[in-house]
């Protein structure tokens, strides 16, 4: 286990993107450890239209303008959303999707208790590859929660981010999603680890219309 420092979070909000990838979310809920692969991220900063943190201060947004690593959650169309704030006021990281993951932490029935708490809307249960590829998805897999996170800093009791040490041999870099006309809709800040491509959010390389995007090394820089 290598829990990520809260000085990891001291960094550029796209290189922070790129370096979450792969990193794995560590979640208690009761007697489980619920677990799941971070494998697309978006990036914000202050001083561009999309992001929440350029409409100003509010006690609101204010785990934007706090330290680095402190969380920002927020209601994404009545659902709970993951951020983390970064280096500058302001700036930040959204967790787009990710992927259940089990290794000697994680308990047997945890991707079991990860469908219950996250059922399809019919009641029957959602697959594992559907679990966690979307912002408010995730949340709910693993029981993320506005009002117990927002503000808030990692609790190595309760919920973490871990290094297990899974760096995407490459990285697709696209344009964010759901960001409105008119509010910087093209900067390409959406990071997606190619392996994991048909298990994110919208797979850029499926789409009929293209979407502009590019591969990077794994290797972060």
């Amino acid at each position: 286990m290598a829990i990520l420092p809260v000085s990891f979070f001291n960094q550029d909000a796209c290189r922070l993107a790129k370096q979450l990838l792969g990193k794995v979310i560590r979640r208690k809920y009761g007697q489980y450890w619920l677990s799941a692969k971070i494998i697309e991220t978006e990036a914000y900063y202050q001083d561009e239209k999309g992001s929440h943190a350029s409409l100003g201060f509010t006690e609101k947004r204010k785990a934007l303008f706090m330290s680095p690593g402190t969380i920002y959650m927020y209601y994404a169309r009545g659902n709970d959303s993951l951020n983390i704030s970064c280096r500058g006021k302001g700036n930040a990281v959204l967790i787009k999707s990710a992927f259940p993951y089990e290794d000697q932490l994680t308990h047997p029935d945890a991707i079991k208790k990860m469908q219950q708490l996250n059922p399809l809307p019919s009641g029957l249960i959602r697959p594992v590859t559907k679990l966690c590829n979307g912002q408010t998805l995730l949340c709910r897999s693993l029981a993320l929660t506005v009002k117990d996170w927002d503000q808030q800093q990692f609790n190595c009791k309760y919920f973490y981010f871990d290094d297990v040490k899974q760096q995407p041999e490459k990285i697709v870099q696209t344009t964010r999603l759901g960001i409105p006309q008119g509010r910087d809709e093209n900067l390409p800040y959406r990071f997606i680890d190619y392996n994991f491509l048909p298990y994110c959010t919208s797979n850029p390389l499926s789409k009929r219309k293209p979407v502009p995007w590019k591969a990077l090394s794994g290797v972060i820089k």
